[in-house]
């Protein structure tokens, strides 16, 4: 069941790091997911364990990790379209 919580709070911050910065992550669901655990873990890596933790994932530094990760791909797809 943790696996499963684990899933749903990547897939919440994912989704929430998209909606903050105005950006579609592509894959839906599935990239939202992604981008909210890879975010996590880059947010764990610059800040460290702090605030709330929920289901493994400590809140603040998550969401501007997964914000951090949303934002260079929005960079790359865009450049990609462009060369396109």
């Amino acid at each position: 069941m943790s696996f499963i919580w684990f899933l749903i709070i990547g897939g919440i911050i994912g989704w929430l790091a998209g909606m903050i910065l105005g950006k579609d992550i592509p894959g839906g669901v599935i990239g939202n997911i992604i981008a909210g655990i890879i975010g996590a873990w880059i947010g764990g890596m610059l800040l460290g364990e702090w605030g709330p933790k929920v289901s493994d994932f400590y809140i603040i530094p998550a969401i501007i990790g997964a914000l951090i990760l949303v934002f260079i791909v929005s960079l790359i797809m865009k450049s990609m379209r462009k060369a396109s």
